[in-house]
């Protein structure tokens, strides 16, 4: 089962809203026994829905104000010590396998433009690293969410319910 119903669409955002609240609030808040958040809690974890109940960070308030997107090209058969590689640098936030021009994707901060220079030659100073094409974020109108995708498939689950 890959869908989410209306229940698990309130449960989600409310959680992606006030993440502190526990079992017991969320239950009043949604009108439904304690035992069905628990229950839903539970199976939306096993499914990999809920990742996890960590604070939202972010890097510009902890100084690190610069981001930048950096594709890669790697040497064949080289992907698995990319990996390990970029894994160890702090200011690698994320990496993603891609199709396309480059071979990995990945979003890099720096304190500055100055230090992104650093941060760059930090992440192509290794031999399975080809060539490296970076390109600096002004701004971030729409940040990540996924808050719309939780009510596209709440409302989907309902229509063919």
């Amino acid at each position: 089962m890959s869908g989410i119903d209306q229940l698990d669409g309130a449960l989600l955002a409310m959680l992606a809203e006030d993440p502190r609240p526990g079992v017991l609030e969320c239950s009043r808040r949604l009108g439904v026994a304690r035992g069905t958040v628990q229950a839903r809690l539970d199976r939306l974890r096993a499914r990999g829905v809920i990742r996890g109940f960590a604070p939202e960070l972010d890097p510009g308030a902890l100084g690190y104000p610069v981001t930048a997107f950096a594709t890669l090209e790697i040497s064949q058969g080289q992907g698995a010590d990319v990996r390990a590689h970029l894994a160890s640098v702090p200011e690698v936030l994320e990496l993603h396998t891609i199709t396309g021009m480059g071979d990995m994707l990945c979003r890099i901060v720096a304190r500055s433009n100055a230090d992104l220079q650093r941060v760059i030659d930090l992440v192509v100073g290794f031999d399975g690293i080809v060539r490296a094409s970076t390109a600096i974020a002004l701004e971030n109108p729409v940040p990540y969410r996924v808050l719309p995708l939780v009510a596209e498939a709440a409302a989907s689950a309902a229509a063919a319910g």
